[in-house]
Formats: C-alpha cells, structure tokens, sequence
C-alpha cells in the first residue's frame, strides 16, 4: 500500500468548487479530509487569497509517480496553467509526503527527481501545508534533510505572523451527512 500527504490550494475561480473537484477526483482513494484554511499567497506575487486543505489518500496500486500524475490530470481538467512561479492558479495539487507499507512499517519516499522531490522540499516552512495536516494527523512527521520531525515542532519554529495568517473556514470539501455525493 502507498498513502500520499496532498497540499491543495486554489486562488481562481470557484476555489471552493475546484477543492471538492480534487477530493471527488481521488475518490474511494481518500483517507482524511483537512477543514478548509483562508491563507494569504506565499512567494511575493501579488494576487487573491488561497484556500487550502489536506488530503490524506492510499491505495496499494499507486506508487509516488501516480500520486503526481493523477494530482496533475486534476490540475489540467481545472486549467491550471504554470506561467509564473508562486503565481495565482485555479488549482494546486502538491504531494508533501508519500510512504510505502513495507513488511508491516510505513517507509517514507524520497525522490530528488526534479518533477517529483519528496518530501516537498519547502513543507516545512509552510503554515498552509503544516496547520491543515495537523487536522488529520496530529503525530505526523514530516522527514527534513533525512531526518523525522514532528509536524507539531516544525510548526512552532515558523514566524508566528505566518502561522497566524492561516484562518481556518467554516467551509468542507465533504458533503453534509445524509447529502448525496
């Protein structure tokens, strides 16, 4: 089996409708579900606010490359298109972290390729990615330059300005209770 710790964000559009499209899209794949966070956009480039969340999917026929590719099909279906760097988008997609069950324990992946680097090599440094995961897995462990650190202490060590700019949203990406799907 391969679990994948996903990132999801949009700025365009119906943010909210293309998150919900992200969770339909994995399916039967999804494991957890994240609340919905309102966070200011990280790398400079002026433009909207994003929503964010985390996924945590499994499923023992995916590897970490189709974890990509199948978080990229749902990017291009959403027209996502990578013009500039930390630019506005309709949808983001991001594996944080990917592990494989292997003789009864979960072993992390990594990857240096420049198309699939794993763990996300700047997880870490990011409220929006860390908060959210801590909803769905208050002991994760994120692995840092070949290390494990508890998502919890990382968080801690981010400016405090940051952390306070995720603002947790009364919003789901899950259908109410009894709603059809």
């Amino acid at each position: 089996m391969t679990r994948a710790v996903l990132s999801i964000g949009s700025n365009m559009g119906d943010r909210l409708a293309l998150l919900r499209g992200v969770v339909a899209g994995f399916g039967a794949r999804v494991r957890a579900v994240s609340p919905v966070y309102s966070t200011a956009p990280w790398g400079g480039v002026e433009q909207d606010d994003f929503l964010n969340a985390v996924l945590v999917v499994d499923d023992p026929a995916y590897d970490c490359r189709a974890w990509l590719a199948h978080g990229q099909r749902l990017e291009q279906a959403a027209g996502r298109e990578r013009t500039v760097r930390w630019g506005a988008r309709t949808l983001d997609v991001d594996i944080v972290a990917c592990a494989e069950h292997v003789a009864g324990k979960w072993r992390s992946c990594r990857s240096t390729d420049p198309d699939l680097t794993l763990p996300h090599p700047r997880a870490h440094e990011r409220a929006f990615v860390l908060v959210p995961w801590l909803d769905v897995e208050p002991e994760a462990v994120l692995d840092v330059a070949g290390t494990g650190h508890p998502v919890r202490e990382l968080l801690s060590k981010l400016d405090a300005g940051e952390v306070a700019g995720v603002h947790r949203t009364g919003l789901t990406l899950l259908p109410a209770a009894g709603a059809a799907p």
